[in-house]
């Protein structure tokens, strides 16, 4: 009999996470459409005025990657697996199966695609970031692409661009409060891609072994059968 209470632990704490994660990146995209897609209040030393919330280059990809990840690892790891391993072991009483079935070997190939999956956004989000990374607001473009229009120089991910935006002389405390706060769930969502990497493997990993566990039972009990088989023909040849 199969003992599932390790997929079940480690599956347990990868949804979690992986709602942790689609929390965070939904935060940031709500920040992204409600007070960001307005202004900020700067008080440069030429004179006041409004910068756009979002500049023109503003980069998306990375967290859509990241959400993808998170709810691929939700859904099809998570409740899938749950429903798969409830349908094995009802299987298993049933007919008293030692192997498992297509459906669970498309669940651990899902296991193992979905793992790719958030060590693709894992990279892609760090390097993208790395990229962008210490880039600043040129005070004069901006004053000189005021709201409506966007910040027009370079290309930024959400996180860098609000940190570019708390160096500026912002007139509102009540915003560089707001983007502070939102800054540390832009960074958590980031580093949160790690563990969410880390669980996804360790389930991966427990489902691939419990595959080539059920393939094991499967050959001892054929061989064990020929074995009974072979010791009854030989009693009643004797």
């Amino acid at each position: 009999m199969s003992n599932y209470l390790p997929l079940y632990a480690a599956m347990s704490v990868l949804m979690v996470d992986a709602v942790i994660e689609v929390a965070f990146v939904g935060s940031m995209v709500g920040f992204l459409h409600d007070r960001a897609g307005e202004f900020f209040n700067i008080n440069a030393p030429d004179g006041a005025f409004d910068l756009h919330g979002k500049p023109v280059g503003l980069l998306a990809d990375q967290g859509h990657t990241s959400n993808g990840a998170a709810g691929t690892a939700l859904v099809l790891v998570g409740w899938l697996g749950l429903l798969t391993i409830w349908y094995e072991k009802r299987r298993a009483k049933k007919t008293q199966a030692t192997s498992h079935s297509g459906i669970f070997i498309f669940w651990v190939v899902m296991t193992v695609l979905s793992a790719m999956l958030t060590l693709a956004a894992l990279i892609y989000t760090f390097v993208l970031t790395a990229q962008t990374n210490d880039q600043s607001i040129d005070l004069t473009v901006a004053a000189a692409n005021p709201e409506p229009l966007m910040y027009p120089l370079d290309k930024w991910t959400p996180e860098n661009w609000f940190v570019a935006v708390l160096a500026l002389p912002l007139a509102q405390d009540s915003d560089r409060s707001k983007i502070r706060n939102n800054l540390r769930l832009m960074r958590g969502w980031r580093w949160n891609l790690i563990p969410l990497f880390i669980l996804g493997l360790v389930v991966a990993s427990l489902a691939v072994w419990e595959l080539v566990a059920g393939r094991g039972r499967r050959s001892r009990r054929q061989a064990d059968s020929k074995e009974k088989f072979r010791e009854s023909t030989q009693s009643q040849n004797y």
